[in-house]
């Protein structure tokens, strides 16, 4: 069977009538959660992964990748109206997007980033689709070598676009590690990182981490912040010319193509590829200067390559079992959880699957467009939600959530230090993106790792003497040193900065506060 029959038999899953709910349920959910400031797409899994626990494996990923890219698709609303970004990834849209608000054009903006979201998310199933079938068949051969050896490329790629200290994203990968390795080791039965508590012998549970960390540690963070809310003002229309139209379709193709292709890198993402599709798009457009002051094309660009790589991201997930970004890291534990391992086997053991979460992408990209350009004023008004309400229940939510899988209060108090874990991360610049990714990788990659060491017969060197598990240990390690790297350039040239900025009084400014020279 070709790649447009596994489709059609896609649609024949995602189009049964309980499916389509959730596709609709799953982005409607991620939409207005990811208007609001803080809850981003993270938040919104975490929060929707008690309620997938009941449901059949194939329609709670469904819902789940729905909350993930409906998330980022109504991220732009917050950027645009409040300078807010809902999520990470719609940063960059801020750029041109609030201006364009204060302009009195919020609507234009708004309009424009639903359709450029849209196209982008589009492109990027259209290349799941087509590429994720090849990357797979080229997997099939993958030995406990490899698995152990991609794990690790998976954890330091995004230990090493964690942010700007490498040492803090090491220390927060290793916690991730330490804590799934608590309970009792199953081949030899020896109790770790227990401290004598029964309710630990069978480990830590990963929801109870997710929620603690990330939705938990956000109503810590909103406990510390006043405001009740934003006035958003109103919204213009949302009209677009024939002209505007043509100068936004280059930079939303562009985007599209290049949002997929880094959404595939392990580590990198929708932020990263928004803020290289805005940096791209300003240097090629003739009127590059003006972007940043609400220029329409400072808002396509972005839009559609963090949706893009919203759906890219799925390539590495469901064809390698090796998440590409803290999201994805917490809908693989989701998915292992319901029983599923996403992996090279996937689409030869579980075609429904995957073909059906394909398929059910196409569907929820038109109803996200459907939903937003109708509704943009109406989910606006979401924006005013006062904290005194939205606290309480992100807070019943998570209780209920982690109670109501194993009916134990040793649990609650997991979830509450969890929660102040994440806060503390969070007010000392501790990356949780490599905790979490490795609370989900730390077993598998024990168990990899073992497993090639008993075919070896305890030869450590059969990781590097094999060409791909050498080849992705090499780029781990590559992905480690080159922020060192950029670091040491970095200091080397300082020192001549200094000095250039002693000899010249004409630069003695700029060089003493860092501002950029005209």
């Amino acid at each position: 069977m070709d790649a447009f029959s596994h489709l059609m038999g896609g649609f024949g899953v995602a189009l049964s009538p309980g499916n389509l709910f959730f596709v609709f349920l799953g982005v409607l959910i991620g939409t207005v959660i990811g208007m609001l400031p803080g809850l981003g797409p993270i938040s919104a899994i975490s929060l929707m992964i008690p309620v997938a626990f009941t449901m059949d494996p194939i329609t709670a990923i469904i819902m789940l990748s729905g909350v993930y890219y409906g998330a980022i698709f109504g991220g732009s609303t917050s950027s645009i109206l409040l300078n807010a970004p809902g999520v990470a990834g719609t940063v960059a849209t801020s750029f041109d997007g609030y201006p364009l608000a204060r302009k009195g054009q919020a609507g234009k903006a708004l309009s424009i980033a639903a359709i450029a979201s849209f196209i982008g998310g589009t492109a990027g199933v259209i290349g799941l689709m087509t590429i994720a079938p090849t990357l797979s068949s080229l997997t099939v051969s993958f030995g406990p070598a490899e698995y152990f050896a991609l794990m690790v490329l998976g954890l330091t790629a995004v230990v090493s676009l964690s942010g700007a200290n490498l040492t803090k994203g090491l220390i927060s990968g290793t916690v991730g590690v330490m804590i799934a390795l608590v309970g009792i080791d199953s081949q030899t039965s020896i109790l770790r990182f227990t401290f004598g508590r029964q309710e630990l012998y069978e480990g830590v549970e990963f929801l109870i981490v997710a929620l603690g960390v990330f939705a938990l540690a956000e109503v810590f963070v909103m406990l510390t912040r006043r405001g009740q809310g934003a006035e958003t003002g109103t919204i213009s229309s949302l009209r677009l010319t024939k002209s505007e139209f043509k100068e936004i379709s280059g930079p939303t193709g562009r985007g599209s193509v290049l949002g997929f292709f880094i959404g595939v890198l392990p580590g990198a993402g929708a932020t990263v590829a928004s803020f290289l599709s805005y940096s791209f798009e300003k240097r090629l457009a003739k009127d590059g200067k003006t972007f940043g002051k609400g220029n329409i094309k400072g808002v396509a660009a972005p839009e559609s390559a963090n949706n893009s790589a919203a759906v890219g991201s799925f390539v590495p997930l469901l064809t390698l079992g090796v998440p590409g970004s803290g999201t994805t890291a917490v809908l693989l534990g989701a998915l292992l959880v319901l029983g599923v391992q996403p992996g090279p086997l996937l689409l030869d053991e579980q075609p429904d699957m995957f073909w059906g979460v394909v398929a059910s992408m196409y569907i929820g990209n038109v109803v996200l467009l459907i939903l937003n350009l109708p509704l943009i004023p109406l989910f606006a008004k979401v924006l005013k939600t006062p904290q005194a309400l939205l606290l309480p229940l992100v807070v019943v939510f998570c209780v209920v959530g982690v109670y109501g899988q194993s009916f134990s209060t040793f649990d609650l108090w997991l979830l509450i230090g969890f929660g102040v874990l994440g806060f503390l991360m969070r007010a000392n610049d501790f990356p949780a993106a490599p905790l979490i990714l490795g609370v989900i990788l730390g077993g598998l990659m024990e168990k990899s790792m073992r497993q090639a060491l008993l075919i070896s017969s305890g030869d450590i060197s059969t990781f590097v003497t094999k060409p791909i598990s050498a080849t992705l240990l090499g780029i781990a390690a590559l992905s480690l040193l080159a922020p060192l790297f950029g670091k040491l350039r970095r200091n080397r040239a300082l020192p001549k900065t200094e000095t250039a900025g002693q000899d010249d009084p004409k630069h003695d400014t700029p060089a003493e506060t860092g501002a950029p020279r005209p």
